[in-house]
Parts: structure tokens; sequence; C-alpha cells
């Protein structure tokens, strides 16, 4: 059933993203082909990237870059973030990586980079000049490039809005926990809030996270930083087993242990957390920017559309820092590419404001000021005050709080080893947490020390 409910939103999506290719095309910049080597014919640009949706509209706009160079690009794998990694991981690993443009994100690229080629001679300073100048920074390693970023991500609270405007909650929310009931501001608040609309019995949840691989140690690392702690510390020990991940794991578990959390969270990745929210199941829950465009779509999502807010990620209950997990999606090129030269073309296309332009506008966080410049002033027409404040609510969180896991090669090795204790900690009714997050910590240190990290 899962899985055909997932079918549904993707052909969903492919309708709606249509839709975007169509706004795009009629708004399509002069230049967009600006250095962009029309001499390519004959050449074949193999690429491996992360599929589904919000990714697909970019693939829809690749026939005119082929038409304009008179290269071919072949799509020899697509699928999510992780199935990607996992690939790329196995194929730079043996030998295997054919391919000329590779996925990268800015949590995973520094795992790759002896497998990559260094950029900084194929992009000019004038053609980098239009990107962020932090998540170029935070794509650059030892000195050199490894990857143009595409979006930029992190998450933002989502909350069903006619529920809590809802006068009947309001009044009942007071009563049980002594203050108002509005957008979440604190941890805390959400965790209260959850909890109130929470109807397992309805199979209406209170709130959710993907649950399994680095999407929820990334959340784990959020909520630790929110609340004054972290995985790791600046010297790259574990830490995560301290009073402060004691406490913020045993919010998680006392979470799902009421009912709070779908009992199939630990299976979720992005895909299934956005099904629950657009089948209108979840009341509240912290979700990146890229599903925008579905959640407001009326025939996507009836249940939702229209009917949310936004608010900027909580603070901890100590700390009063808002949580941040944050990166970037981009292109990198393979050192074993036999198409480089051709390959950076395809990239400047795929990271060119005309693309961008589009993919923003279905919902996902520019990278490039000129095309900022362009969504905000599409926001402006807009009789949707939602659309406005988004961008004003994302522009804060990447100024303020744009907070990025540490850029080391085993930074997934140490999710690996993460994640599937916190899987046991908020499943099992009865286990002694502490001593769990001690395991894993101690499983981390061994693994970094035998890498070297403590030797350099």
């Amino acid at each position: 059933m899962r899985k055909r409910l997932i079918t549904l939103i993707l052909l969903a999506l492919t309708a709606l993203l249509s839709l975007n290719l169509a706004a795009a095309q009629d708004a399509k910049p002069n230049g967009q082909m600006a250095g962009i080597d029309k001499k390519l014919d004959g050449i074949t640009i193999r690429m491996a990237t992360i599929g589904n949706a919000p990714y697909e509209l970019a693939y829809t706009l690749i026939p005119e870059f082929e038409k304009a160079t008179g290269a071919k690009v072949e799509i020899v794998f697509k699928g999510d973030g992780f199935q990607i990694d996992k690939k790329l991981t196995q194929d730079y690993a043996t030998g295997a990586a054919d391919y000329d443009v590779a996925w990268d994100h800015t949590s995973f690229y520094s795992a790759y980079v002896p497998y990559l080629e260094p950029l900084d001679s194929y992009f000019t300073a004038d053609e980098l000049s239009q990107f962020s100048p932090a998540i170029l920074k935070a794509s650059t390693k030892d000195g050199h490039l490894y990857m143009i970023p595409r979006h930029a991500d992190i998450s933002v609270v989502h909350y069903r809005k006619d529920l809590y405007d809802d006068p009947a909650n309001q009044k009942a929310f007071k009563e049980k926990y002594g203050y108002d009931l509005a957008a979440p501001t604190t941890w805390k608040e959400l965790g209260d809030q959850a909890t109130f609309f929470a109807k397992p019995s309805e199979n209406f949840w209170g709130t959710q996270w993907a649950g399994k691989d680095e999407a929820l140690n990334g959340r784990f690392m959020e909520l630790l930083q929110a609340n004054g702690g972290d995985i790791l510390d600046k010297d790259l020990k574990p830490i995560f087993n301290n009073e402060v991940g004691v406490k913020t794991a045993t919010w998680l578990h006392d979470l799902y242990q009421a009912g709070v959390l779908p009992p199939d969270m630990t299976n979720y990745l992005w895909p299934e957390v956005a099904n629950n929210f657009c089948k209108g199941q979840i009341a509240v829950y912290t979700e990146w920017y890229g599903w925008y465009s579905y959640f407001q779509d009326p025939k996507s999502c009836p249940d939702v559309a229209g009917k949310f807010g936004l608010v900027r990620a909580p603070v901890g209950d100590d700390a009063n820092r808002h949580s941040g997990w944050a990166g970037a999606h981009g292109y990198s090129i393979p050192s074993s590419s036999k198409n480089k030269e051709a390959a950076a073309q395809l990239i400047k296309f795929l990271t060119s404001e005309y693309v961008l332009t589009a993919e923003s506008r279905q919902g996902t966080l520019p990278v490039r000021n000129d095309v900022w410049a362009t969504i905000q002033a599409d926001a402006s027409t807009s009789t949707v005050q939602l659309d406005k404040d988004r961008l004003a609510i994302a522009q804060t969180q990447l100024n303020e709080d744009f907070t990025a896991p540490p850029l080391i090669a085993d930074w997934i090795n140490t999710s690996n080893i993460v994640f599937p204790a916190l899987q046991e900690i908020i499943i099992t009714k009865d286990i002694d947490i502490k001593a769990r997050l001690d395991k894993a910590a101690a499983d981390v240190e061994t693994m970094l020390d035998d890498a070297g990290y403590y030797s350099k």
C-alpha cells in the first residue's frame, strides 16, 4: 500500500513538474547558454544523479543543452540520496565510476574527494560570482572546489494552521498546558503540541521525522545543537552520549512510546514523511522547503493545500539556539571521467540561472543571488502571503542558522553507527538510553581512531 501511495505521489509530481516547466519556458532568461561550449558534437556525457521529487524538473530541461551543444546526455543511474551515495561509494572504491557528472552533497562529498576532479580550473571567478560564498566554502576542501551547488537544504516547521486556529483546539490546549496554542518557537512547545494533536486510533500523528540512515542522525544532531550539545566536539570526539544527548534521545523515545510518532517511522525517508503530511495525517513537523509547491497544490494535496503555515525551526530548552541542520545538493566530476570539459559544460547549464530559477519556483532554496532576486520578485506579486513569508524565513535561516555536518570523510560512517542506536532507543519500551548511547559513542570513537583522525 505504501509503495502504491508513493507511486501516486510521483505521478502527481510529474504533472506538477510539467506545469513548472511551462512557467520556466515563459520566463527563460536571456543568455541562458552563456559560457556553454557548443562544440560537443559526438560526445556522450554520462551522469549518475539523485532522482524523484523534487529533482526531476532540471532533467527535463537537458534536451535544450543537447540541442545547443550537440552533446548527448545519458543518465545512467537515479536514486534517492542514500541509494546514490551507496552507488558512488562502491563505484569510486572499485574503479567502476564510468560517468562524467555525479550527484554530490555537502554532507557526503568529503568521502568522495580522493575520486573527484578539482573544479577550480573549469569555472571562472565570474561564473562563480552569483553563488552563495558560504555554500561554495562548504563545497571546498583543502583549498579546492569539488562541487558546484544546485540548491540549499534547511528544515522549517510545517504546521497545520487550520488545526491551530480552531477555537476549540485553542481552548482545550490552553486548559491542558497553560499557554496559548501557536506555531512552536521551542522544541518543548513542538512536543507539547504534537502530543496534544496525536490521535493514534484515527491514524493521526502529532509529529514525525525520517527515521533511518543519515536522515535520523542529522535530525538528532540538530536537536542536540539546539539543546547545547552535538554529535562530535571540535576534536571529533563523540559527545552525543553526555547529559544533553541522553535528554534529547529520551525526548524522542518518550514521544514514540506515547503514540505521538507513527509506529513505522523508523522505516521512513523523505518521500514517506511528505506523503503523511500531504494526506493530512500530521499536525506539525520539520521538513525541507523543496516540497512547498507540491503541498500547496490542491490537486496533489487537497488535505493540506492552503491550510498550513511555516515558521523558523525551534530553539532548544537551554541553549536558545535555533535548529539549523543544513547542506546543499550539487554536482561533481569524477576524476575517472573521460569528458571532463564537457561534464563541466553540463554542470554550468544545470546550475545556470535559467535551470535553478525553474527549480526554485517549485520550492527549492536558491544558491544563486540572481535566482533569489527573481523568486523574490515573483513572490512580491503573489496573493498568497505564505509565498512571501517562506522566502523571508528561509533567508533568515540560511543567514543565521545554516549548520552543515562535520566536513569529514567518515561522517556517513559515523551516522551509520549512531542511527541504529537511535532507532533502538526510540522503539524499545524498556531500554537503558545512556548505556546504548555510550556503546554507540565508543564505536564511533574506535572507528574514527582507526581511520587516523586522532593521530593527525
